[in-house]
Formats: structure tokens, C-alpha cells, sequence
């Protein structure tokens, strides 16, 4: 089973893209890496469909100098909520090299941030680095605090959740 999901990606929450920015004015003048993963538009009361980018996932091992990020793909979790890959280019060029398009394999949204890392400064691409719209989305974002605040019955409502959308082949 694909750990991407189909359906579209809506938009990004502001609050995500925010932390974004932050993340990769934070690691400059290193490239910055993550994995993009998604909520369905529903549960943030969004009247759309497919799914709201809401968290970014830093992942362990992640060795990062100021020409590339490089991300060990056996610390990626199974993770059915991921959308795609965010990174920031220390050189403010906005587009895709080609050894970021062999990282844009999976996934629907690939944002890359240029210095000096400010609200104009990113682009989003989709997996072959055709630039695609993503619109910044003003929604509540759970309480992390929550994070870890669930039992079964959360838990299977999850499940049903993921049986409800299409999977990529």
C-alpha cells in the first residue's frame, strides 16, 4: 500500500507555513529538509475537499551542508498522511534542480523556500516540477498539547478515515 495520498492537496495552513519560513531561516546557510503531511480539509472545517497541509516532519539523520539536504529514507515513517517534501534552497533560486526532481517522486506538493526566506520567497511544484498554485489557508490547527490525548475509538476513526480516500498505484 503507497504511503501518498490521492485526492488533491486544498491548501497549506498558515500557521505550517509559518514554521516553514522559520525552519529554513533557522538552518541557513545549511539547506533545510522535511516531509509534508496532510489533514483532511473536513476536520479543519474547510468546505473543500482533499487534504490541508499541517505538519512538517524533520527527520532524524538528516545531513544537511549549503548545497543539499539529504534525507535517510529508512527513517521515513509509514506515514499514510504525507503529501510531499518541503526544502529550502540557501541561494533564493526558486526552481527545481534535477536532483530535486528525483526526490519529487512521490507526493502531490513540493514546496522549495529561498533565501532570505519571507512570504514571497517559496514556490511549489508538483512531483515532475511543474509549478502548481498552493493556497495559504487561514484554519485552527489542533492543540499539540492534544498530540497524544486519544484512545481506540480515535484510533479506528482514523482508520475508516483512510479507507474513505483514494490510494496512489
Amino acid at each position: 500500500m503507497p504511503l501518498f495520498r490521492s485526492g488533491g492537496v486544498a491548501g497549506i495552513a498558515r500557521d505550517t507555513m509559518e514554521f516553514v519560513l522559520e525552519a529554513c531561516e533557522d538552518t541557513h546557510p545549511n539547506e533545510y529538509m522535511g516531509i509534508l503531511r496532510g489533514t483532511p480539509a473536513s476536520r479543519l472545517d474547510v468546505d473543500r475537499d482533499g487534504q490541508v497541509v499541517t505538519d512538517v516532519l524533520y527527520i532524524p539523520g538528516t545531513e544537511q551542508n549549503p548545497v543539499s539536504a539529504t534525507v535517510k529514507t529508512n527513517m521515513i515513517p509509514n506515514d499514510r498522511r504525507t503529501v510531499g517534501s518541503v526544502h529550502s534552497h540557501p541561494n533564493g533560486v526558486l526552481r527545481p534542480s534535477d536532483e530535486d526532481l528525483a526526490t519529487f517522486g512521490r507526493g502531490e506538493v513540493h514546496i522549495i523556500v529561498g533565501a532570505p526566506y519571507r512570504w514571497g520567497d517559496w514556490r511549489v511544484f508538483d512531483r515532475k516540477g511543474k509549478p502548481r498554485d498552493l493556497e495559504v489557508l487561514d484554519v485552527d490547527l489542533p492543540d499539540p498539547e492534544d498530540f497524544f490525548d486519544f484512545d481506540q475509538s480515535d484510533i479506528d476513526a482514523e482508520l475508516d478515515d483512510d479507507h474513505d480516500v483514494g490510494w496512489e498505484p
